[in-house]
């Protein structure tokens, strides 16, 4: 196959101009162009998080009226939120620009298999990814250190979608999971005490991750390391790592949008930190948590003029004891 295949353009060209007329720049962005040979792994694509960035607008909309969610449709997710999608050539062939830049080719004009280093390293590089290497500040996740990589847990079904039209990240048939690794067989006390209680990342993530403050798409974004434990937002039943999702209340202010629900939702969701390590300050002791309740999210620790819903995730810890 030559480049006429997928990028057009006229191959008898006696110039440059006349070369590239008609050329197709970023081929994949209609999945058509792929599926004409992998049809399969394009009909699922279509439904897939990486493309649809669903999850994005799905995470939002609680705090929206009816009226407000068509204007957020039109003025901010298609506009914005879209942009970040992912199409076949951006993890096979060229990284996506973010923000403007772009890594450009991965490996010349080579269709790569994978490469997480450079593909998913690029869009999850503001916090998954240099958590997961240490960049970010203390060590690498134990994962990293013993060579694994993102495709090692998470799937090609779960990248390239299964077919179902995917809502968000927790509706993924067969995410990754610590125990289809680390049985729990019963021999550890604290494993059998904290099961379904604490999640597996409560008392295993190494050490302070990012926080974000104030939305992206606002003025006076900034971040910074911070730890915190608190009621999973999900079930309001377990202990688990928060991580503080940015949305003020005037955040869609220049759209219009002045989120009439904002209070409908938190501002802290359940995070699963990929910064594990076996042996942290809370598997070392138990007064870490149960005596000076370390990271916990307290009244004194929420953002100021967050959404209401934040306090139902301070958990209050008993005493050891009583």
């Amino acid at each position: 196959m030559g480049c006429k295949a997928c990028h057009g353009g006229d191959e008898n060209g006696g110039s440059k101009a006349a070369a590239h007329k008609g050329l197709i720049v970023r081929p994949s962005d209609d999945l058509k162009a792929c599926g004409n040979c992998h049809k399969a792994i394009a009909d699922t694509y279509a439904k897939s998080l990486h493309y649809t960035t669903i999850g994005q607008r799905e995470g939002v909309k609680a705090r929206f009226s009816k009226a407000e969610l068509a204007m957020f449709d039109r003025k901010v997710f298609n506009q914005s939120c879209r942009s970040c999608h992912a199409s076949c050539g951006d993890c096979h062939v060229k990284s996506p620009p973010v923000s403007g830049i772009s890594l450009g080719l991965i490996a010349g004009h080579k269709f790569v298999k994978k490469n997480e280093g450079k593909t998913c390293a690029f869009c999850h590089g503001g916090r998954v990814y240099p958590e997961f290497t240490g960049e970010y500040g203390g060590s690498p996740d134990v994962h990293y250190q013993k060579g694994m990589m993102c495709m090692d847990c998470h799937k090609k079904s779960e990248v390239h979608g299964d077919g179902a039209m995917a809502m968000n990240k927790q509706s993924v048939k067969d995410r990754p999971r610590c125990v289809a690794c680390h049985k729990l067989d019963g021999k550890q006390m604290a494993h059998n005490v904290h099961q379904d209680k604490v999640t597996c990342q409560g008392c295993h993530v190494g050490g302070e991750y990012r926080q974000c403050e104030n939305c992206h798409v606002g003025p006076g974004s900034m971040s910074k390391p911070g730890f915190i434990l608190g009621r999973n937002p999900r079930d309001n039943k377990t202990l688990t790592t928060l991580r503080l999702i940015p949305t003020v209340r005037d955040t869609f202010k220049p759209a219009g949008i002045a989120m009439s629900s904002f209070d409908a939702v938190p501002n802290y969701w359940d995070s699963p930190v990929h910064s594990i390590k076996k042996r942290t300050a809370r598997t070392r002791s138990c007064d870490s948590c149960h005596a000076q309740r370390e990271g916990f999210l307290k009244e004194e620790t929420l953002i100021k003029d967050g959404s209401k819903a934040n306090r139902n995730l301070i958990y209050n810890l008993k005493p050891l004891g009583k």
